[in-house]
């Protein structure tokens, strides 16, 4: 009798255990992910559609997850004159830069996740460009309104770990203001239903 009450405790145990464990649905259509690059004479920012993500979620807290994002459908949004913006969308997708048809999805995976107060976490996972994957770590925040989680952070990288070295200072000389910043940002929002 006390053995069959044990293993009736232990089954309860991992069942509430697992219950607490649960992926997040992820919106994509309000999910998104914005990047920003800079130049000597500029900058330029347009949107990467989010094309697969899921976060998981332990009592409202995130405890992993990935997003994965479709490089064929990469805007730019500060250009208004068509054959510029076509332009420079083209050349974004060559070889030049994120060689899109041979790679035409970049993700995410987070490693860690940690956070003292449920909000303000440090994220850090491994980032995958054109087939190259690197560690990143990023601040990043997190707000749940009833059923809905909200995440926000910011990730950092060198593009040039990523072999995207076109007019890189740090590999071509002579560039004067022709040099664009190895420095990328991708602002990340990322809304669920828990």
């Amino acid at each position: 009798m006390n053995l069959i009450t044990t293993l009736i405790l232990a089954a309860g145990t991992l069942l509430a255990t697992n219950s607490s464990l649960a992926p997040a649905t992820v919106n994509k259509t309000e999910s998104t992910v914005t990047w920003k690059a800079e130049k000597v004479t500029g900058k330029h920012w347009g949107y990467v559609p989010i094309s697969d993500a899921q976060l998981d979620v332990a009592s409202g807290k995130i405890t992993g997850g990935s997003f994965e994002m479709d490089m064929t459908n990469l805007t730019v949004e500060d250009l208004t004159d068509p054959k510029s913006k076509g332009n420079l969308t083209n050349h974004l997708k060559s070889d030049d830069f994120f060689s899109v048809e041979k790679f035409n999805k970049s993700t995410f995976k987070i490693k860690e996740a940690k956070t003292a107060n449920g909000t303000d976490y440090t994220i850090s996972g491994d980032l995958t460009i054109k087939g190259t994957t690197q560690p990143v770590s990023f601040p990043a925040k997190v707000s749940v309104s009833g059923k809905e989680l909200t995440a926000t952070g910011e990730i950092t990288f060198d593009r040039t770990k990523f072999d995207i070295k076109y007019r890189s200072s740090n590999f071509f000389e002579d560039l004067a203001d022709k040099a664009i910043y190895d420095e990328v940002k991708l602002e990340v929002k990322l809304v669920a239903t828990i």
